[in-house]
């Protein structure tokens, strides 16, 4: 409980304004618009998401390299070799983390009838252990794999999302609520629990405060939820640490909100930048 760290990493970065701006002229190579996005919460926080060119990505099946970043297959393990600097304030960020899955799972959701997007929670359990040089702190504990990818950005086939994944005594619970562009809703629950993907219930959505740009942000949840904290807070973005209740019992959940429509706002798309610089 007091570490959190997200890491990402992107082919065709869906956040990218320089992407964006690359599709508005034509079709655009994803493979020019990678990076490693990575967040570190608690005590020392970091955040560095470092748009890279083709020129400085390599790509295998067991390997994705952008710029001095890296994550590998080596073995069961995936080993994340982080060189980084962080935006706006450019503190180094640099450490190993190395994550070991538990059960694999192959159960991808189809989020859009059309645009073949596509959400997979590929190794829901595991272990993972942080060792990072700057700022100087390690720790190991319970850790998250899942994916999405598909073949049209983002804001064509939706308006909206929320996300949230919860470790509860039947196993690591994700709910997913999407609004899709053509105004259609999508909401589904996947359960897994060593090696049985199971469908749950989604609970109605409940209201949680919005978020310091005004963003709308609910949870699904039985009873009114609790917002324990807000970790990422942005114009069309929030990542929250909740409280919730599934199948009657109180439990803590990561929770994200997206909203397209806000991501596309021009003074959204000349903000960016700021927060995620592109190099090479």
């Amino acid at each position: 409980g007091r570490h959190g760290l997200t890491i990402i990493g992107f082919v065709g970065s869906v956040f990218s304004p320089y992407y964006v701006r690359a599709r508005g002229k034509g079709p655009a190579d994803p493979q020019n618009h990678c990076a490693i996005n990575v967040a570190l919460y608690g005590g020392k926080r970091r955040w560095a998401m470092t748009e890279r060119s083709s020129r400085r990505v390599a790509r295998t099946d067991q390997s994705l390299s952008v710029g001095p970043s890296s994550m590998r297959w080596e073995g069961n393990d995936l080993t994340i070799d982080i060189q980084e600097r962080c935006a706006p304030v450019p503190f180094p960020l640099r450490g190993r983390v190395t994550f070991s899955p538990g059960t694999f799972y192959e159960a991808p959701v189809r989020l859009a009838e059309t645009g073949n997007h596509f959400w997979q929670a590929a190794a829901p359990h595991g272990r993972v252990t942080a060792e990072f040089s700057a700022p100087g702190l390690s720790w190991s504990g319970p850790a998250y794999h899942d994916m999405n990818w598909g073949d049209e950005p983002l804001e064509r086939g939706f308006r909206h999302w929320t996300w949230a994944r919860a470790n509860t005594s039947r196993g690591t619970e994700v709910l997913y609520d999407v609004e899709r562009r053509d105004g259609s809703r999508f909401s589904f629950g996947r359960c897994f629990n060593t090696g049985v993907v199971t469908e749950r219930p989604v609970p109605t959505a409940q209201p949680l405060k919005r978020g310091l740009w005004g963003m709308s942000r609910t949870v699904s949840s039985e009873a009114p939820p609790q917002l324990i904290s807000t970790l990422e807070d942005a114009p069309f973005y929030t990542r929250n640490h909740v409280g919730l209740t599934l199948d009657g019992q109180r439990s803590e959940a990561y929770h994200e909100s997206l909203s397209l429509d806000r991501f596309m706002h021009p003074v959204v798309q000349l903000m960016l930048p700021f927060r995620m610089p592109r190099f090479g």
